[in-house]
Order: structure tokens, then C-alpha cells, then sequence
């Protein structure tokens, strides 16, 4: 498995696949020349999934021209209540693909308990994919997940997967305990949007640019993601040939790894510290209530995550993007924001934080910096 992935989500057409339409040339070109960019880079783990889209019926026609053990390809399913049909969608990957067979089958969202539940439960999704492995049809299984820290670590641990699909980056680290009991497990772990996600890293706030010099963001990203022996490959989603050169640079001065980044972390965290009062950094989310049971099933502590990274590294516009997301995304980024509550619909709910009053502070000061128009979520990546 090489360190960097081609990911599909960026270099498709259109998100809606059906129903069919052609494929614009240029854009088919483009895609080719990201594929053939990629394996010229020792890129050869290529991933897309059911809920992208074009995507696979895209790299379909685009892969049949290779030898087949050129390139390890990894799809996604998402699990349904049903086997049946979560094998029916399975097929309609295969068949868009054009492919007897996938390297990677991914079990493509185990976010929450019912979806956990479909797909461990006897007779469920995991034991389906069991077979078709039998069969040939896929070599590996595994799951991607945007699921609690608490879930991911028990699908982590019940050694049932062999890979996890999930989020790890400098402002992103909860699933620490995750990547621990992956690799006692032997698991392999993939990393999911580390750009993106990852705090928009292809346009970042020149606050964080100084912060990571002499490295970008991204690069720094990639390094310290990769510093971890239990993370095997990040998935870069290349919208253009070009989006693979930064990382590779990154890659190229893994070596040097031990002496770049421990001063970038201390600026880091010393500016972490400056942003934030003591006792706020240590406390801010204790007390807080789950989402679901919070007022307007408000996700408090996401918000608050948000705002913090705002405040440390000027990353207000993906704060924005992430709060506008929310009441958006269903299990995928459970919880709402905090439109249409006012202060005294969420002090009942902070009483147990403590410091309410600068909880509630923190919150409002959240919606004024991040609210804005509602964004739609694309994708279930």
C-alpha cells in the first residue's frame, strides 16, 4: 500500500449519477491524466465509492486498460438494513466499474449504532462481504466511519475489519485510542480527507501558514499524519494532475520528519495556549450536553471545536463550511447548529458546564463568526 491514495471524490463529474448522461470529454481526459499521474508517482491505491457520484462509472472504462495487478482499487457500500440490497448496490459498483473483482471493499459509513447494528448483526453486511471475499469478488473488507471516538474504538477493537477507513489530523486527533487498537489488531488504517477535512488545507489562512514554516500546511499535515507507524496511507482527492506534487515533497522529506516538525508542533501549541484561557482548555467541553438531547439537538461541542480553531489559526472559513454543514450531513455530522435558539433556550442546558455563563458566551460568539448561508452536503464521505 503506497503512503499516498488517488481518492475519488473531487474528480468526478456530477454527483447525481442517474439518470445517466455522458461525460463531458475534457473532463474524462482530466481524469485520465490524474490516473495516469498517479501511477507514474507510485500512487497505485486508487479509491471511489457507490455515494460519488460519477466516479466509478468514470474510472471504469479508464482501469480496464490496465493490467489488473497494476493498481489496488478500494470501493465503498453503504450498509443497509436489508443484505439483499446492500448487495445489490455492491453489483452496481462492479458493473459500473467494469471490474470482475476489488482489492478494498469498505463498508462506507458505520457512523452510529443502527448502522453498526446492520452491519455486524448475523446475517448482516459484514457477513455478506465475508462471502463475496470467498467468492472472489473482493480480497479485503473493511469500514470507513465519521462515528464517535467510543463506537470507532469498539468496531476497532472487536477485530472483526481489516482496515478502518476514518479521520486523524493535527486538528482532528480522537480517534487516537482508534489507530492504537488498529494496530494491535494488524488492521490497516487509511486516512479520510486530510485536506479538506483536515482544515482546508489547499487555501490556507497565512496565520497558519507562519505557523508551519518552513513547511505549508499541508506538508506539515502529511508528516505529522504519517509520523504515526500505525496510519499506512493518506487519500489525497485530486480534483486536477498537479494536486499530487505538494505531497509528494511532503513525502520526499520523511526523513527529516524527527527535525521539522517538533518546533512547528511548539509554535502550534504555543498559540493554542495563547488563544485560550488555561482553565477553558482544560474544561470547555465537560458538562456539555449530548447533541441529541441538547436544545434544538444543537451539537455544543462541535461548535465549540470549531470556534477554537478560529480563534488559534484563523481557520474561520472552514469553521463556516463545517457549522453550515451541520443539520445537513444525518448521521455523517450528526447534530444541528444553533440557529433559531436564542441564550435562554441553551442556559438550561449548560448548567452543568463549569463556567455556563462563558459556555454561553463562547456559543453565540460561535453562530456570529460562522453563520451564513446553509451549505448542502454532497457527499457522504
Amino acid at each position: 500500500m503506497p503512503v499516498l491514495t488517488c481518492g475519488g471524490m473531487r474528480f468526478q463529474h456530477r454527483w447525481e449519477e442517474d439518470p445517466p448522461q455522458p461525460i463531458p470529454p475534457e473532463n474524462q481526459a482530466n481524469l485520465e491524466r490524474i490516473i495516469a499521474r498517479a501511477l507514474e508517482l507510485g500512487i497505485r491505491h486508487i479509491e471511489t465509492a457507490r455515494g460519488y457520484g460519477t466516479s466509478e462509472v468514470q474510472l471504469g472504462p479508464i482501469l480496464r486498460k490496465l493490467p489488473r495487478e497494476s493498481f489496488i482499487l478500494q470501493t465503498k457500500v453503504a450498509p443497509q438494513a436489508s443484505p439483499e440490497e446492500f448487495e445489490k448496490i455492491f453489483r452496481v459498483s462492479l458493473s459500473r466499474l467494469g471490474l470482475p473483482w476489488v482489492d478494498l471493499l469498505s463498508l462506507h459509513g458505520v457512523n452510529d449504532r443502527e448502522t453498526a447494528d446492520w452491519s455486524l448483526r448475523p446475517g448482516g453486511c459484514l457477513e455478506r462481504a465475508r462471502q463475496w471475499q470467498k467468492q472472489g469478488l473482493c480480497r479485503h473488507v473493511g469500514f470507513s466511519t465519521h462515528g464517535p471516538p467510543d463506537l470507532v474504538e469498539e468496531l476497532v477493537t472487536g477485530n472483526r475489519f481489516d482496515y478502518v477507513n476514518l479521520h486523524w489530523y493535527y486538528i482532528f486527533q480522537e480517534h487516537t485510542r482508534s489507530l492504537e487498537a488498529a494496530r494491535r489488531n494488524d488492521m490497516g488504517v487509511f486516512i479520510i480527507s486530510p485536506n479538506d477535512k483536515g482544515g482546508m488545507l489547499y487555501q490556507p489562512p497565512e496565520r497558519l501558514r507562519q505557523l508551519t514554516a518552513p513547511l505549508s500546511p499541508m506538508a506539515f499535515n502529511v508528516l505529522f499524519c504519517l509520523r504515526r507507524p500505525e496510519i499506512h496511507t493518506l487519500s489525497i482527492g485530486a480534483a486536477r494532475p498537479e494536486d499530487f506534487d505538494e505531497h509528494i515533497q511532503a513525502v520526499a522529506r520523511i526523513p527529516e520528519t524527527g527535525n521539522l516538525l517538533p518546533p512547528i508542533e511548539q509554535r502550534l501549541q504555543n498559540r493554542w495556549e495563547e488563544a485560550m484561557p488555561a482553565a477553558w482548555r482544560t474544561s470547555w467541553d465537560h458538562g456539555l450536553p449530548h447533541w441529541s438531547e441538547a436544545p434544538g439537538q444543537a451539537n455544543l461541542r462541535e461548535i465549540l471545536r470549531l470556534h477554537h480553531l478560529a480563534l488559534a489559526y484563523d481557520l474561520a472559513e472552514y469553521g463556516r463550511m463545517r457549522y453550515n454543514l451541520l443539520g445537513q450531513g444525518g448521521h455523517w455530522f450528526p447534530g444541528k447548529s444553533l440557529d433559531g435558539l436564542t441564550a435562554e433556550d441553551l442556559r438550561s442546558a449548560l448548567e452543568n458546564c463549569p463556567d455556563p455563563k462563558e459556555t454561553l458566551h463562547r456559543l453565540l460568539a460561535a453562530r456570529d463568526l460562522f453563520a451564513g448561508e446553509k451549505k448542502q452536503r454532497l457527499s457522504s464521505a
